[in-house]
């Protein structure tokens, strides 16, 4: 049940938001805890990412579901919007610069990151009581036919999932522009700094390119409720978007090649037309999801998805760890 896993998911951001504010003197300790924290932390991430169709699907009717699943999975998104802006406003940007290299300057930009790490811990841990004190499982009343029947069982559901050709193309088609812009949109300040674009541009460009897919995103979704049966139209719409802006956006960039102008301006409008329209598209796709697999249980089909995503989130950010410059 759904409050069963919260409970589990917010203790285990709890633990690992703890582990990384305890105060250890020891730098190979002190990294420990935080790779140890980081890891916790990403166990109760798939949780967050694809909890959101089963949570629509236990608590509203079927002409809401899409609506209901934008928001709670949009939410989501809207926290690492305003992660983008906190860090480089709560820690300053070291930048190699000369003046920031004296002792003074960095023992403050390690202050401003530890009360970072302590505000994080006590946000997590208020999001904890909540969720124990009021969090429940399901409704007095199944809103829908759906809520209320028989699901398969877990081998079951895996066999069904393999087995279907449809159900793994549309997972390819989300896992890979979703999960590599996922990692590459996290990593937004280090792929820019060759072109010169600071931390706080890029937090910038982050920001708006999440709530701007947050807003349409929840648009596409109440369109879908009021028209069934739009749902790949809809999605062929957006990923075409998508191609065109960060084709826009690598031209841009290969300055040298294509002899377009980089400013701020086209900067800021391919990637927050990318972000835009892969963000939005991230509804559409799990209400897509349950729709071919049905009786499988959501979290299921969903969680296949959310693991192939991190699968190539995580191949991007391995080629990332060999990049220097």
């Amino acid at each position: 049940g759904l409050r069963v896993t919260v409970l589990l998911t917010s203790s285990l951001m709890v633990l690992g938001a703890g582990l990384r504010c305890v105060p250890v003197s020891d730098i190979e300790i002190r990294k420990k805890l935080i790779h140890g924290g980081q890891l916790l932390n990403g166990l109760a991430g798939p949780t967050v990412m694809n909890a959101a169709p089963f949570l629509s699907t236990t608590w509203f009717s079927p002409d809401e579901r899409a609506t209901a699943t934008a928001i709670a999975s949009l939410l989501n998104s809207l926290g690492s919007a305003a992660a983008f802006l906190v860090g480089p406003l709560v820690v300053p940007p070291p930048n190699g610069t000369a003046h920031l290299v004296s002792q003074s300057n960095t023992q403050h930009i390690k202050d401003r990151i530890e009360a970072m790490l302590y505000a994080e811990f006590g946000m997590v841990s208020l999001i904890f009581s909540a969720a124990l004190a009021y969090f429940p499982s399901r409704p007095p009343f199944p809103p829908s036919v759906a809520a209320a029947s028989q699901r398969l069982s877990y081998r079951r559901s895996f066999c069904r999932l393999l087995s279907n050709f449809r159900f793994l193309m549309i997972a390819l088609a989300y896992a890979i522009p979703l999960g590599v812009f996922s990692g590459w949109s996290g990593v937004l300040d280090l792929i820019l700094t060759p072109i010169h674009v600071s931390q706080v541009d890029a937090g910038w460009i982050g920001f708006w390119s999440i709530v701007g897919g947050c807003v349409v995103g929840i648009a596409m979704a109440r369109f879908a409720d009021f028209i069934r049966g739009m749902l790949k139209f809809i999605l062929l719409l957006l990923l075409s978007g998508a191609t065109l802006a960060s084709t826009w956006f690598t031209l841009t960039c290969l300055t040298t090649v294509t002899h377009l102008p980089l400013t701020t301006a086209t900067l800021y409008t391919s990637c927050i037309l990318l972000g835009i329209f892969l963000n939005s598209s991230v509804p559409i796709f799990f209400e897509l999801f349950v729709e071919t697999v049905y009786p499988v249980p959501e979290g299921i089909s969903c969680g296949v998805v959310t693991f192939l995503s991190n699968v190539f989130m995580g191949v991007l950010l391995f080629f990332l760890t060999f990049y220097h410059t």
